[in-house]
């Protein structure tokens, strides 16, 4: 019997369920010579599957417990890696692997997923697609659409960067131990085209400020801005100061941001 004891510390809850998994699997579409890193492989359970597919992977797992199993299934193309991808030279790891396409796969503990999507984007690594198990309410943040009330600052941040879509819920059951939450399975897709801004930092400052009080409007927000300027750009998009943030898409954001700049 496997005696593994996992560490709530760490927020460990392994994925068993083999359709979930298969279900995480099919939702790439992976080639021999592309790169898959994965976050937090636990036992391998994922990596298995990831394996079948010939591709280059590279394993980030910060608990030792882990090399009895990791070990069985370490070759010339699955790379363990036993520390934090958090503070990982990730640019560098994958500088060592010759590669197409870069994808990264992750059951990742809930209190870390929001840190490690940030260190992915400031990393600047040109990632195809990212497969992420998340908590289900933050997947409906992430996904969320203007206009509903899951629609926040953290979705347009990410917006800016990735289509993103939400691909399924996990339940708890799916996992050892049980989370006391549902999960979700949520893709990160590159945008080929970004957003031009003129100034990447008065966007973000823009959209933090008009998410400061959800409840109120952008005239009451933006008090400090040059309110006429605003008004006219929201007029073109027919919206006005008197809509809420959550009513605002990442397009008119980034419409009013650049003539901030």
């Amino acid at each position: 019997m496997d005696k593994f004891r996992h560490k709530k510390s760490l927020g460990q809850n392994f994925l068993h369920d083999e359709t979930i998994i298969n279900k995480i699997v099919s939702s790439i579409k992976l080639n021999p010579n592309d790169l898959v890193i994965e976050i937090g492989p636990g036992k391998g359970a994922l990596t298995k599957k990831l394996q079948e597919f010939n591709v280059n992977l590279i394993c980030y797992e910060l608990d030792k417990r882990t090399k009895p199993y990791l070990e069985k299934i370490q070759s010339y193309k699955t790379h363990i890696k036993y520390q934090d991808f958090l503070t990982s030279d990730v640019v560098s790891d994958i500088k060592k692997i010759k590669y197409k396409h870069l994808y990264i796969v992750a059951n990742i503990p809930y209190y870390i997923t929001t840190p490690i999507i940030k260190k992915i984007i400031n990393s600047n690594i040109n990632v195809e697609e990212m497969i992420l198990m998340m908590q289900d309410e933050v997947a409906n943040r992430f996904s969320a659409i203007v206009g509903t009330r899951d629609y926040g600052a953290i979705t347009v941040f990410l917006n800016y960067y990735f289509q993103i879509e939400k691909l399924f819920e996990v339940p708890a059951s799916c996992f050892n131990p049980m989370p006391n939450v549902n999960s979700a399975v949520v893709k990160f897709s590159k945008r080929n085209k970004k957003i031009l801004l003129k100034n990447e930092n008065v966007f973000f400052q823009l959209v933090r400020d008009s998410f400061k009080f959800k409840r109120k409007n952008l005239k009451n927000n933006l008090k400090n801005y040059d309110l006429t300027l605003i008004s006219k750009v929201l007029k073109e998009f027919n919206l006005s100061l008197e809509n809420r943030a959550e009513e605002i898409s990442l397009e008119v954001f980034a419409a009013i941001a650049n003539n901030l700049a």
